[in-house]
């Protein structure tokens, strides 16, 4: 199976120096292909058949070089200024299929990459340490040093990544690890997913309700899995305030210095760099969260599905009756969007499902909706169940519980129901059911659910 690896890397002086140079001259292969792409594609809108445009594009790149107007391509290697063209080809051909956007042109800024294929690097090893040589017989700028923090496999092709001044080695690797739905190519999650539904099919209850973990993902709390909590330690939540704290005090500070200076360049760097401070903290709070939950829980981990997107939108400008824009409450939204996204609930989710599939175990999503308003005693449910943030007290039966642990016994037990329902569909990991009491993904079943919801509820008040 393939697995991804970043590696740090601390070139010399002179080493930054050529690779930025390289990284210039691919960015200007990306962006004279995407030129002309555009030349062609606005004339086959004026002269070309209706509804029909040029999209025979092809990998050529030595038209651009020029030893008048493009002198500087001669001292960068064929092999780098080859490989932007391919990946802008592909790139291309994905965005025809419908996969994503057509190729955009790269502003120059801190941020730029190279893709060296093997013929310009090497894996070494000198006094019982690997090193990585760059260049060729031509190109040669010595043996890039790196810090490896994991063991690895030589791969056949790698990228080198600039920005904000450090520099990146990232490549991926065959480790060994045989999965039924990889063919050497591409993993089929799909086919592993359903792989993993078939073979929990022929469990019973008892057996589910050992292995299944259900998993609520919170602002305050970021994940609870059972009775486990998971938070940030008091160190990285100390970091992550004092970061926060430089970033507004440095946000002052460019406000007041001149478009295009170098101090508001050296500050704009500045922030950047705490910006990706607290995107680290993050990301290492993810990878620990997500392997303890791999190596020492369940089998099965089961999400609500959250569309952060949507959650996270700013609220819409508010008007009365004259015309006269009222309070939308966008401060207190914008802070609970800042807490959503300072948390990193996708990541964690995302970690987790790789880690899940080199361990043979399952990662799925259920339905959101009252999970935090269920009571999972009694099935009741009701907005005055959770007045609190952390308390959860059912207003039938009395069932006191911490909220977050509710919520994840509500996740465990929909997703065990779900998973014995013979009606059960699986759409990218989502479990939903078709069958009696189902849950339609379309917003009509939803608006139908809540409206069943809520009048059972009111029955039950009534009662």
């Amino acid at each position: 199976m393939l697995t991804g690896i970043q590696l740090r890397a601390y070139p010399t002086e002179n080493q930054k120096l050529i690779l930025s140079q390289w990284m210039g001259c691919a960015r200007f292969i990306w962006n004279a292909k995407c030129d002309e792409d555009k030349y062609f594609r606005g004339f086959a809108a004026k002269f070309a058949p209706f509804n029909q445009y040029y999209e025979t594009q092809d990998q050529k790149y030595s038209h651009f070089k020029s030893d008048e107007l493009s002198s500087w391509l001669a001292n960068c290697p064929s092999t780098i200024q080859k490989n932007s063209t391919v990946n802008w080809y592909n790139t291309l051909k994905k965005s025809i299929q419908g996969l994503c956007g057509r190729p955009k042109r790269k502003k120059k800024t801190d941020k730029a990459s190279i893709h060296l294929t093997s013929d310009l690097f090497e894996f070494r090893i000198e006094n019982n340490k690997r090193k990585l040589f760059i260049g060729g017989t031509k190109f040669n700028i010595g043996a890039l040093n790196f810090k490896a923090h994991a063991d690895f496999k030589e791969p056949k092709s790698l990228y080198i990544r600039k920005e904000r001044g450090q520099y990146f080695v990232s490549f991926c690797y065959e480790d060994g690890i045989e999965i039924q739905e990889f063919d050497g190519k591409k993993f089929d999650s799909k086919k592993y997913s359903k792989r993993q539904l078939d073979r929990l099919r022929g469990l019973n209850e008892e057996q589910l309700q050992k292995i299944v973990v259900g998993i609520d993902r919170g602002v305050t709390i970021p994940v609870h899995a059972g009775h486990e909590q998971f938070d940030f330690s008091k160190e990285q939540k100390n970091n992550l305030s004092k970061a926060d704290r430089y970033i507004k005090r440095l946000q002052r500070k460019l406000a007041r210095q001149a478009k295009g200076s170098n101090r508001r360049a050296k500050t704009k760097h500045r922030i950047a760099v705490h910006h990706s401070k607290k995107a680290n903290i993050r990301k290492d709070f993810a990878h620990k969260t997500s392997r303890r939950l791999a190596n020492g829980f369940g089998e099965v981990f089961v999400f609500e599905k959250l569309n952060t997107k949507q959650m996270t939108q700013k609220p819409q400008p508010k008007k009365d009756d004259s015309g006269r824009f009222i309070p939308n409450k966008a401060k207190a939204k914008a802070g609970l969007n800042k807490a959503i996204l300072n948390v990193g609930w996708h990541k964690i989710a995302s970690f987790l499902k790789y880690k899940a599939v080199k361990l043979g175990k399952a990662v799925f999503t259920v339905h959101a909706s009252y999970t935090s308003q269920e009571c999972a005693s009694c099935g009741y449910t009701h907005p005055d169940n959770r007045k609190t943030q952390d308390r959860f007290i059912c207003v039938s039966c009395g069932h006191t519980d911490n909220a977050d642990h509710n919520a994840s016994i509500i996740i465990k037990n929909r997703a065990i129901n779900l998973i014995l329902d013979c009606g059960t569909q699986l759409d990218d990991d989502y479990l939903s059911s078709i069958g009696r009491g189902g849950v339609c993904k379309t917003k009509k079943g939803i608006k139908a659910l809540s409206r069943m919801t809520n009048e059972t509820s009111k029955e039950k008040c009534a009662i």
